[in-house]
């Protein structure tokens, strides 16, 4: 598995888990549009 994989994964949940208990505010919805353009730069390259 790759390291970007794993870094998505990691946000996707640490933005799951702020999403549910509303912890971080606007944090997690940063967390998730960085995991969103990591995705996206690994699937172009």
């Amino acid at each position: 598995m790759d390291l970007l994989y794993i870094i998505v994964i990691v946000l996707v949940i640490l933005w799951l888990g702020g999403f549910s208990t509303k912890i971080g505010g606007n944090f997690v919805h940063i967390l998730l549009v960085i995991a969103a353009i990591i995705l996206l730069f690994r699937l172009l390259t």
